[in-house]
């Protein structure tokens, strides 16, 4: 405010601080404390990576890092920074994170991408499967299925995955809820796994494992009938050739099981009730082209 009267009425600032009634020694004060730049700028660049990452969690990253700082510090700059979470959707969609170029993997074993297909059984019993696909190879390393997905089944799927193949360098996933938890980046922490999350509303950042999403969904969910627990395909593609199935699961013909079935509706099965979480195991087949 003082400031503003000497600039506009071209006063004193002796004469601004007595209009305003403002003691002129707090008017001249400077503040002598830290500013602290490089811990701002690392916590900018950490919540603009992570863009659904609340200051709990980065003061955990930077703790890892070797920034000896507490939660009221963090908090304190996270908000100064104007970085704080939007509970409330925008009208217009606009990303937090700016747009940039992923590097590409130049070996196998490298990055995985991983995301969730939802779908339903004949009956209408919902299920859900968890694809990873490697993006070097474009080859499909594992799909797990079951009724309900949490943290602890995606680190369940990656500890079995990293016994069998080695841990990545980087995973590619989105920003659900199943990803973002914190048994998952405990995970990547103490496999050094760096996590690549997407930016929201922007599928197109794992087109890899959005592509064979589709192609599974539409050469092998779609095609496949399955009305009770315990007919689900081990294997969703051939080797060495395309993905499109044969024969059905009852030794018929495509032909011959839409004229028997019963509706329009042809799902393939998910789990048994009994146990959440089943395994289809690869067979290390590629992606396979279009029909």
């Amino acid at each position: 405010m003082v400031a503003y009267l000497c600039t506009t009425y071209a006063v004193s600032a002796r004469r601004a601080c007595r209009t305003v009634r403002c003691v002129r020694a707090t008017y001249h004060y400077r503040s002598h404390r830290d500013p602290r730049t490089l811990l701002r700028q690392r916590i900018r660049e950490m919540a603009q990576t992570r863009v659904r990452y609340g200051y709990r969690k980065i003061r955990v990253l930077l703790n890892r890092e070797g920034w000896a700082v507490g939660k009221k510090l963090v908090y304190r700059l996270y908000r100064e920074e104007g970085l704080m979470l939007r509970h409330r959707v925008p009208r217009r969609r606009k990303s937090v994170a700016p747009r940039w170029t992923r590097p590409k993997p130049e070996r196998p074993n490298e990055a995985w991408t991983l995301d969730f297909v939802a779908d339903q059984l004949a009956n209408g019993h919902r299920f859900r499967a968890l694809t990873v696909v490697d993006v070097f190879t474009r080859e499909n390393v594992a799909i797990e299925v079951g009724q309900s997905f949490r943290g602890e089944h995606v680190v369940t799927v990656l500890n079995r995955l990293t016994a069998r193949r080695g841990a990545p360098t980087v995973l590619c996933c989105d920003n659900g809820s199943e990803f973002c938890r914190q048994i998952v980046d405990l995970w990547a922490y103490q496999h050094k796994v760096r996590i690549d999350f997407s930016r929201p509303g922007k599928p197109t950042d794992n087109a890899y494992v959005e592509s064979f999403n589709a192609t599974w969904r539409r050469e092998c969910l779609n095609a496949h009938c399955g009305s009770s627990h315990g007919t689900t395909p081990k294997s969703a593609s051939r080797p060495g050739g395309r993905n499109t199935p044969r024969v059905g699961l009852t030794g018929r013909s495509r032909i011959a099981r839409r004229r028997s079935s019963p509706g329009p509706t042809r799902r393939i099965s998910s789990a048994s009730p009994s146990s959440p979480l089943e395994t289809l195991p690869s067979d290390g087949t590629k992606l396979g082209s279009r029909p």
